[in-house]
């Protein structure tokens, strides 16, 4: 089985404040989006990765990746209006050998290469679906206006991170089956494990790690900086 990673980084990142897509703002000198491409890039399993650049930036975020040196062979394709449209374009460009499909936020730079290895063995192992999870931390409330309505069991809930992994057939049935849903129950699908559950796909969830959080908003990103500085020192590098 040959196994692709798939980065969708059209996105603009919003909640992380005006200016450049969010996948492009710089974590240690260098974008979050080679971070990203590094950590799958570094996994033993991954041996191709591609990039869903916004439809705009296609050649200069070729120019950028080409500066740095890579592993495993990486392309970039424009992305779409969203991130389904996005993982549907890249997957549309994967080789015919590719059996294994990796779904990697390019807003988690720090994600170990150990847990990118850890998903997609479990479906090369036979699972058609895998997610990592991390236990949640705070309480969980539903809340309807200004009124809560009732408090959740944590203990039954988890917080799902990426690299999410699917058998390449599940994961294009699932999108195919999505481009006729309307825009409205697309919507709440916020990812693509979500979106192959949808259409009868059991799940697997196996650990997650707790490097691999997603950068959202500007503290998220200082928090990155101390980690990444840190495991710098701890490296020699």
């Amino acid at each position: 089985m040959r196994t692709a990673a798939i980065i969708p980084a059209a996105g603009r990142g919003e909640r992380l404040g005006p200016g450049i897509p969010k996948a492009l703002r710089v974590l240690g000198g260098a974008p979050l989006l080679v971070h990203a491409i590094r950590a799958v890039d570094q996994a033993r399993s991954v041996d191709l990765v591609v990039v869903a650049a916004p439809p705009d930036d296609v050649t200069a975020v070729e120019r950028l990746l080409a500066d740095y040196e890579w592993g495993s062979d990486v392309h970039v394709v424009p992305g779409g209006q969203d991130r389904h449209a996005s993982v549907a374009r890249a997957l549309a460009t994967l080789p015919a050998d590719v059996d294994v499909v990796l779904v990697h936020d390019a807003a988690r730079p720090l994600a170990p290469p150990e847990l990118v290895d850890a998903v997609a063995m479990t479906i090369r192992h036979g699972a058609d679906a895998c997610v990592p999870v991390v236990p949640l931390a705070d309480t969980v409330k539903v809340v309807a206006g200004d009124k809560v309505v009732r408090t959740l069991d944590r203990s039954e809930l988890r917080a799902v991170q990426t690299p999410q992994g699917f058998r390449r057939a599940a994961l294009a049935t699932a999108h195919a089956w999505a481009a006729g849903l309307p825009v409205d129950e697309l919507s709440v699908i916020t990812d693509d494990a979500g979106l192959v559950e949808c259409h009868g796909v059991s799940v697997v969830a196996i650990p997650g790690a707790e490097e691999a959080f997603k950068v959202t908003r500007p503290l998220d990103l200082l928090v990155a900086e101390a980690l990444l500085t840190r495991r710098r020192a701890a490296s020699g590098r």
